[in-house]
């Protein structure tokens, strides 16, 4: 049976995450040109997308499977609570310790994990938009 809240939104949605990851992001950004990015928003998507690559070489891992601390965070059922706890450490010290726009690429990226680990243990949701 299939758990999926389907609102015709898709692929749009809860499980952006996954489908950015599945998909190449210069194809998706072509396929909507007309969209007005008033924020900005198409360039910050990128540098975030930068900035979690170049943290794969920075992690601490075991071995040549490559096991992340996260990884054993995770195996132990605690994913979804340490990237919640991830995301409110450096949004209450944001622009105290470091700079301000490191401390939000890091809260983008432990809320991208965070989605990843919700989408793994929840029923998929999408919304109108």
């Amino acid at each position: 049976m299939d758990k999926t809240i389907d609102d015709g939104m898709r692929p749009w949605g809860h499980s952006d995450y996954e489908f950015l990851i599945n998909n190449n992001m210069n194809e998706i950004i072509k396929q909507s040109p007309s969209t007005p990015w008033k924020y900005n928003e198409e360039a910050i998507v990128k540098e975030l997308l930068e900035y979690i690559r170049g943290t794969y070489n920075q992690h601490y891992s075991a071995g040549d499977q490559k096991i992340q601390t996260l990884d054993l965070i995770e195996a132990c059922g605690d994913g979804e609570a340490f990237c919640r706890s991830n995301i409110l450490k450096y949004a209450s010290r944001y622009d105290k310790k470091g700079t301000a726009r490191r401390d939000i690429m890091k809260i983008l990226h432990y809320a991208v994990l965070l989605m990843n680990f919700n989408d793994k243990n929840a029923i998929r949701e999408t919304y109108n938009q």
